[in-house]
C-alpha cells in the first residue's frame, strides 16, 4: 500500500495545493483523485500566475475580453471556471462523505485582508457565483478577518481560514466560526456549515534557520503543529463543540499548509510524516505528494495530549525566539506576500490580455 493510500487510511485527508486548466484537461487531478486517495483541492493568486504567463490561458483571456471583462474580475472569471470543474470532479468524495471531504478553495482578493465588510461582500459573491456546493471561500484570519468569517459562516457561506500560524490563532479562528453556527442554531438554520482552519507550517522553520543552533533546523514547526494539534483536540472533546454537534453542526476541521520543505537538506516529507494525524488535512503541492506518494512513510500519529510540544518549544524560547511575536510577524508578511502575489497576478493578466487583444487585430 502506497503511503498516501495508508495516511488516507488512517483518517487523515491529502488535498492538493495547485489547481491550472492544464491539470484539469490533461486528467491530472483525476489521476491524483484515483491513485494518489486525493480528496480535495486548495488554490492561491501565485499559482494561476504561472499557468497564465504560459499562454495556456489565452484562448480564455481573448473570449473574456471580448466580454470586456479586465483585472480582477476577468481572473475570478478565469478561476471559477477552474474551480467549477475541480469541484466537480470532487463531488462523489463530497457526497460519500456527506460533505467531511471533497472540498475545493477559492480566496478573495488579497487586497481586503485588512477590510471587514469588503471581505464580506466578495466572499458572498464568491461562493453565489461559483454555484458549487463543495467550494470553500478563503478568508484570512487576521483581527479583521475574523468578523468576516463569523458573518460568512451564519449566512451559509462555506470557509477556509487561511494564514494561520499558532495555536492562539487557530482558537481565534475556531471561535469565530463557532459564533457563526451558533447563530444559525439560534436562528433555527442548518448548523451544518463546512469550514477548515489553514495553519501554515514550513514557514516557522524558514523564519529562524539562521537564529538557531543545528540540533534546533526544522523542528519549530511541527512544534507549533503539535500544540495546534493539542489546541485542536481538546476543543473538539469541549462542552460548546459538543452542544453544537447535538444540534447536527460540525467541528472545523484542521488543515496543515505551506508544506513543502524549504530546507534541501531536510527531508521532502517533513512536514507530511510529522503531522500525521486523524480527522485533519494536509494540503500539499504537487511535487511534495509526489515525493511521499514515492517514498513516504507513515508513522505513528501525533498525540492528541500534544506530549513533548511544551518542552520543545521552551528550547527555542530559550534560544532567543518569540514565539508570539513570530506568530504575528508572519501573519502579517504572509498578508503582504499574498498581496505582492495578487498585483503580480494582476499584471500577467494585464500583459497577456493586451497580447491577446493585439493579435487578433
Amino acid at each position: 500500500m502506497r503511503a498516501t493510500e495508508l495516511l488516507h487510511e488512517r483518517g487523515q485527508s491529502l488535498w492538493l495545493d495547485n489547481i491550472t486548466r492544464d491539470l484539469l484537461d490533461a486528467g491530472q487531478i483525476q489521476r491524483y483523485i484515483d491513485e494518489y486517495s486525493v480528496t480535495g483541492l486548495t488554490s492561491n493568486p501565485s499559482i494561476f500566475d504561472k499557468a497564465i504567463e504560459s499562454g495556456y490561458y489565452d484562448e480564455a483571456i481573448r473570449a473574456a475580453s471580448a466580454r470586456g471583462l479586465q483585472g480582477e474580475e476577468l481572473f475570478f472569471d478565469l478561476a471559477l471556471e477552474d474551480l467549477r470543474r475541480a469541484a466537480d470532479l470532487f463531488l462523489p468524495v463530497y457526497e460519500r462523505t456527506d460533505g467531511v471531504d471533497g472540498w475545493v478553495s477559492l480566496e478573495v482578493s488579497p487586497l481586503l485582508a485588512r477590510e471587514t465588510a469588503p471581505t464580506i461582500a466578495a466572499a458572498k459573491d464568491l461562493h453565489a457565483r461559483a454555484g458549487r456546493k463543495n467550494l470553500l471561500i478563503k478568508i484570512p484570519g487576521t483581527p479583521e478577518g475574523l468578523p468576516a468569517i463569523t458573518e460568512c459562516i451564519a449566512s451559509g457561506v462555506p470557509i477556509n481560514v487561511t494564514l494561520l500560524f499558532s495555536a492562539e490563532h487557530y482558537r481565534a479562528a475556531a471561535d469565530a466560526y463557532l459564533t457563526g453556527v451558533e447563530r444559525r442554531i439560534e436562528h433555527g438554520l442548518d448548523p451544518a456549515v463546512g469550514s477548515v482552519a489553514s495553519v501554515f507550517m514550513s514557514r516557522w522553520d524558514a523564519a529562524i534557520a539562521d537564529r538557531v543552533p543545528d540540533p534546533l533546523r526544522d523542528r519549530l514547526g511541527l512544534a507549533v503543529g503539535l500544540d495546534t494539534y493539542r489546541a485542536y483536540r481538546r476543543l473538539t472533546d469541549s462542552d460548546r463543540v459538543q452542544r453544537i454537534e447535538n444540534f447536527g453542526g460540525r467541528i472545523q476541521r484542521l488543515l496543515w499548509a505551506s508544506t513543502r520543505t524549504k530546507d534541501p537538506a531536510a527531508s521532502d516529507t517533513l512536514y507530511v510524516h510529522g503531522l500525521a494525524a486523524p480527522f485533519t488535512i494536509n494540503t500539499m503541492p504537487d511535487a511534495t505528494l509526489d515525493a511521499f506518494y514515492d517514498h513516504g512513510e507513515v508513522g505513528e500519529p501525533m498525540p492528541a495530549d500534544g506530549d513533548g510540544a511544551d518542552a520543545l518549544l521552551a528550547e527555542f524560547i530559550d534560544a532567543g525566539i518569540d514565539l508570539d511575536a513570530l506568530a504575528a510577524k508572519l501573519q502579517t508578511d504572509g498578508a503582504a506576500a499574498f498581496v505582492r502575489s495578487w498585483n503580480d497576478l494582476l499584471e500577467c493578466i494585464s500583459a497577456q490580455r493586451a497580447a491577446c487583444l493585439n493579435a487578433a487585430t
